[in-house]
């Protein structure tokens, strides 16, 4: 996900109890019938679900806004039923309470359907776009899909979903999987059914609704790329979307085979600059660009685009087991897309993306001093769309690279991905794939990485003893916690270019590093492998 833009009063919405995880089902499969019309923003909706009791009791619980007298908004439950029987049930401010006539047994298979309706609060955005045409778009991260559906809306629990719409017949409609059929009905309507038969997260599963254009733009792996665009932009849109079908090989030939049966790419009401739901990625509307595009807009599309296709791999089908490892998800789609752009612009590239981040990071700090695996935020993940998970996330996979080397780094992403693809990992779960393709010990690297808050903070000194001629050079760590890290240095002495390289593990380390001459410059991490703040001065 690329976070654009949220709003504020989400965030301290978000802050409620709605985020407690339900550990009492295990979903295995939904099934939404979902209809739509173009007079009011009612939504009329059947939900059948297939699940798994893990707790013994007499009911269950599904996440679901109820009605809201004061605006008018949420949902009200009309029936529950099991095979034909109607259930008892209640409804309060986020649950839809199910209860049944005797006790449920452990691993228990239910298969229930839930009828509803109602103007959704949030999580199916209703409205018109910036051609004052009608829409619906689900924009469900973090768990925002219980406005418009009934679900277990916690990325731990994941299932297969379809989806099957009925709207006015004028629209085009997107959803995860593959298409099953489209339906002309009466009064001039349209169903239309898809399937996804990998198991997601809710905060991917998703319809979007609108006058589409739409364009194959190309097939790779058998894989239709395609585009879905304003009818507006449908020359600048289909050009500038199919960027798309150049960073998918590489994603394929990094990480593994693409696990869906489709990659469509949807211009959206998204209030994210991009959502990486699965199959469909959502971009806001004015990512398409009908004025003059620059290099620049075209550099910014293509990172855009390259993160939310690296989530199809990480985030949506390697899941992560709760919010505070959402760096398993932002973190890896950042660094893939700065592997995919040094794929294809260079070494320098990388470079010049890796410093970038690092400036993010340390300003970041200054205002939030938290680890990247941030336990204070479970019940606010909106606080949790910031550096830590995305940049400093991305600077301890560059780091974890430039230790293991290359082979055996890209060995242990693709070791991860194959183990947890279609399931959820944790940030300990990744350590122990990383640490079995490495064959190394890496708990002091996530340690001080990821639990800890902060980076080295370093002052360096330089002293050129012309008559020893040898050039003293010493790292002190500024920072209360020390790091254990490599700092590579480089020294121009005569025009020659000299790398060393300090293991830094105190609170101060020298290094006697005898030179003929003065040297010219010398410069900490010349090549960005290291995540720090610091400064060198000649010490006079």
């Amino acid at each position: 996900m690329n976070h654009k833009k949220y709003s504020i009063l989400l965030i301290i919405l978000m802050g409620s109890n709605l985020f407690a995880q339900n550990n009492s089902i295990d979903v295995q499969h939904y099934r939404f019938g979902i209809s739509l019309n173009d007079t009011t923003n009612i939504i009329n909706g059947n939900a059948t679900i297939n699940f798994k009791i893990k707790k013994a009791a007499n009911m269950v619980y599904f996440d679901l806004i109820g009605f809201n007298d004061s605006t008018g908004n949420g949902m009200k439950v009309t029936k529950v039923s099991e095979n034909g029987k109607e259930l008892k049930f209640s409804q309060d401010i986020g649950h839809i309470n199910i209860y049944f006539p005797g006790r449920l047994r452990l691993n228990e298979p239910k298969h229930i359907t839930i009828s509803y309706l109602g103007v959704p609060a949030d999580g199916l955005i209703i409205d018109t776009n910036k051609f004052a045409r009608r829409t619906f778009f689900a924009d469900n991260w973090p768990n925002r899909a219980h406005n418009w559906i009934p679900c277990n809306d916690h990325p731990s629990d994941k299932a297969s979903v379809e989806f099957m719409v009925t709207a006015p017949d004028h629209y085009r409609v997107v959803a995860n999987g593959i298409l099953i059929k489209e339906s002309e009905l009466p009064d001039h309507l349209k169903l239309t059914h898809w399937k996804e038969e990998m198991v997601l997260p809710t905060k991917v599963m998703v319809i979007g609704v609108a006058d589409f254009a739409v364009q194959l733009a190309a097939t790779i792996n058998n894989i239709p790329v395609t585009s879905w665009v304003f009818p507006e932009n449908r020359d600048s849109g289909f050009s500038q979307y199919a960027v798309a079908k150049n960073i998918l090989p590489f994603f394929i030939n990094y990480i593994g085979p693409y696990p869906y049966k489709k990659l469509a790419n949807v211009q959206s009401k998204t209030i994210f600059g991009g959502m990486e739901n699965a199959g469909n990625i959502f971009y806001y509307q004015n990512s398409v660009k009908m004025d003059s595009v620059t290099h620049e807009d075209d550099i910014k599309l293509e990172g855009l685009f390259a993160h939310e296709e690296a989530h199809q791999w990480f985030g949506d089908e390697a899941s992560e087991t709760g919010w505070q490892h959402v760096w398993l998800s932002e973190g890896f789609a950042t660094y893939m897309t700065h592997l995919y752009f040094e794929n294809q612009y260079g070494e320098d590239t990388l470079k010049s993306r890796m410093k970038a981040d690092r400036e993010m990071v340390v300003e970041f700090y200054k205002k939030r001093k938290t680890p990247v695996v941030d336990t204070t935020s479970q019940r606010a993940p909106f606080v949790l769309l910031n550096a830590n998970s995305y940049q400093k996330g991305g600077w301890v996979l560059h780091m974890l690279r430039r230790k293991l080397g290359d082979k055996v780094f890209q060995k242990g992403i693709q070791a991860y991905y194959k183990t947890y693809k279609g399931n959820n990992a944790s940030t300990e779960d990744f350590r122990r794939v990383m640490e079995h393709a490495s064959k190394q010990n890496l708990e002091m690297f996530f340690k001080q990485w990821l639990y800890t808050p902060g980076h080295p903070a370093l002052q360096g000194k330089l002293h050129y003893d012309s008559n020893r001629k040898i050039l003293a050079i010493n790292i002190g760590q500024t920072q209360e916690f020390l790091f254990q890290f490599p700092l590579q240095i480089s020294i121009i002495e005569n025009g020659k270019l000299i790398l060393k390289t300090m293991q830094i593990d105190k609170r101060n380390t020298t290094a006697y590093i005898p030179s003929d001459t003065k040297p010219q410059s010398v410069q900490l991490d010349p090549n960005a492998n290291l995540l720090f703040e610091g400064r060198l001065q000649e010490d006079q």
